[in-house]
């Protein structure tokens, strides 16, 4: 029997990336990433997706950190004994909390980027918020924000040129920090057991 991961959609294709190199017996659920819309949706569809493997696998994780839950994730993986990704978000995985931490302590008004919320931004973003509607509110929604951070993990030409646009749309510089995929591979490893 495989192991069964319930992984953010916005981290599942870093996943399968990771499972094919290293060649991992994974089963993966990925869940909408526009739940980061409305997190304290996250920990019920993780429990109600996570009743419904358990059975279907030797062991299961989590692939989301606490993603704004506020430790109402905690609490549905602690109910069914399995893991998560650490950190308070996937910056911290992709990143390192360290480097986070120190992002922010020198501008907390940081607004980063990953490679897919770069490629997903118009709708992840935009029409979320109803800017493609109403783009008068761009100012109200980023005010205090001082720039943006591409944390890029796998950069091409079209996704610099997708985060550009969408700083270009906050109205702020972009700053790109190349921080790959080894962090996400290590917790990964690591809760496999590999």
């Amino acid at each position: 029997m495989s192991i069964g991961v319930i992984a953010c959609g916005a981290i599942a294709t870093h996943i399968a990336s990771i499972q094919e190199k290293h060649n991992l017996d994974l089963t993966i659920y990925p869940l909408p990433p526009l739940l980061h819309n409305s997190p304290e949706k996250i920990a019920g569809e993780v429990d109600a997706l996570l009743s419904k493997i358990e059975g279907d696998h030797e062991r299961c994780f989590v692939a989301y950190a606490d993603c704004g839950t506020y430790g109402a994730l905690d609490a549905v993986i602690a109910a069914h004994h399995v893991p998560r990704l650490g950190g308070k978000h996937c910056y911290d995985i992709f990143a390192g909390q360290n480097e986070i931490n120190g992002i922010m302590e020198e501008t907390p008004g940081t607004y980063f980027l990953t490679d897919f919320l770069a490629k997903s931004f118009h709708r992840s973003v935009v029409v979320e918020l109803g800017l493609d509607k109403r783009p008068e509110l761009r100012d109200d929604y980023f005010k205090n924000y001082e720039k943006v951070i591409w944390l890029a993990q796998k950069p091409t030409v079209e996704l610099e040129a997708q985060a550009r646009s969408a700083a270009a749309l906050i109205g702020l510089p972009l700053e790109i920090r190349l921080v790959g995929e080894d962090g996400l591979t290590k917790e990964i490893l690591s809760l496999v057991g590999a």
